[in-house]
């Protein structure tokens, strides 16, 4: 897709959260009623009618969730007296960006496979990694593979934020190219370099921070280059890009992960049109995009709804306490704690946040407000949910532009199967001879 097209369909979805911001730009743990319900009536309705067991089933399918609130969000759109009719249709037509439109991956043949294949004498590198991050590494893998993008051939490749380096092993062995992979954590560094040394692996570790100033003798990035990330969160795959970008390196392979994960307060925008946008973003607005679990078991669905209910069942106990109708974060628990009872865990969160609790607690009452603040807040998040994508979309596009600017020639697909990881966006630049 051209500069422009990258920059009209950012535009578009710019236009679209800004409109209806008040819908999934919230805390859903602070508020006690469906805060837009007054303008979105039918909506609130909607979601009161889905039944508790469903949601969960419901929220982990993004075409269905729109599917299932669409009508009701149009209808109060329509009634909205702001904006005008005009803007409202124009609004309306922006909808169906709440789904995700991003190309699948393909490979020489034009079919989508489910999961690329391994050759036999690959399946040792597996041994000890997980059975979903091999399958990431191996569909990443398939797609910066030079049979695929002959631009690719030849060049040295940096793995960033590469861990013990099992990505980089793998292009090692597959594609018998230099790899240098990039970790700040020594220990790290000196297992994946065994590795490497194991398999007589053209694959060199460097332990450095990625945040460190950069010097100029010995620079991360060089130009005859292909910079790769799997999964760097945040501000480490900023820091890739902008490095990149300046070093003109050749080529870029990234798959964004955890937005949030920033050193300032709120989303610093790359390209010139994301400045531009009214939106800004905090750490809690940057969550939105990894808020899809689709892999979670029944159990762990169990726990974490069982965590929710407590949490909100002592919040609601610290608010009367303190008269202060303010929510009060509560440290992470282990996962033993849920063992427990509600009345052990809300003595524990006090004793963390410095609280004294009366002799006499009305437990059961707390608890019952629990499980109904969080029948609220699933239905507040649902609606928030419907914006994920759109919002994932404008963060990667926020990063294909930049690169665009800088004169690459940018692609984004999606490099592996939803059920393998939901983070399973690829921005592949190549740089043009501009």
């Amino acid at each position: 897709m051209s500069l422009i097209g990258y920059q009209d369909t950012f535009t578009a979805i710019n236009s679209l959260l800004c409109s209806l911001q008040p819908l999934w730009q919230l805390v859903a743990f602070e508020c006690d009623h469906l805060p837009w319900q007054q303008d979105f009536p039918q909506l609130a309705d909607q979601v009161w009618q889905i039944d508790d067991n469903q949601l969960d089933e419901l929220d982990a399918n993004q075409d269905r969730l729109v599917q299932t609130l669409l009508p009701s969000l149009i209808a109060d759109i329509k009634q909205l007296k702001q904006p005008c009719p005009e803007q409202a249709s124009a609004l309306i037509a922006l909808l169906p960006l709440l789904v995700n439109t991003l190309p699948k991956t393909t490979v020489a043949g034009g079919n989508t496979p489910s999961l690329p294949l391994l050759c036999d004498d690959l399946g040792h590198f597996s041994a000890h990694i997980k059975g979903r991050k091999w399958q990431q590494i191996i569909a990443f893998a398939n797609q910066i593979d030079p049979q695929h993008h002959p631009k690719l051939k030849g060049l040295p490749i940096l793995e960033w934020c590469a861990g013990k380096g099992h990505l980089g092993r793998l292009l090692a062995k597959q594609q018998q190219i230099e790899v240098t992979s990039l970790e700040w954590q020594a220990n790290l560094c000196e297992q994946g370099q065994a590795f490497a040394k194991q398999w007589q692996l053209a694959q060199t570790f460097k332990c450095a921070d990625a945040f460190a100033p950069i010097d100029p003798a010995t620079p991360l990035l060089l130009s005859q280059q292909h910079a790769i990330a799997l999964h760097a969160c945040g501000d480490l795959h900023v820091r890739l890009l902008k490095l990149a970008a300046c070093a003109g390196t050749e080529a870029i392979s990234i798959s964004p992960c955890c937005y949030h994960l920033i050193q300032q307060p709120h989303y610093q925008p790359l390209s010139a049109v994301a400045k531009a946008s009214e939106l800004s973003l905090s750490r809690h607005d940057l969550q939105l995009p990894l808020q899809q679990s689709v892999i979670a078991s029944p159990k762990q669905q169990t726990l974490r709804h069982q965590q929710v209910t407590w949490r909100l069942g002592f919040d609601s106990l610290q608010r009367d306490i303190r008269g202060v109708n303010d929510y009060l974060p509560v440290p992470t628990i282990k996962q033993s704690q849920l063992s427990g009872s509600f009345n052990e865990f809300c003595l524990w969160a006090a004793n963390q946040k410095g609280l004294f609790l009366p002799k006499e607690v009305n437990w059961s009452h707390y608890l019952q407000r629990g499980i109904e603040r969080q029948r609220l807040t699933k239905r507040i998040d649902l609606v928030a949910h419907l914006f994920r994508q759109a919002l994932e979309q404008w963060l990667l596009l926020d990063r294909v532009c930049f690169l665009q600017v800088y004169g690459y020639q940018v692609e984004v697909s999606e490099f592996c199967p939803n059920s393998v990881t939901p983070r399973n966006v690829m921005i592949q630049a190549i740089k043009t001879n501009q």
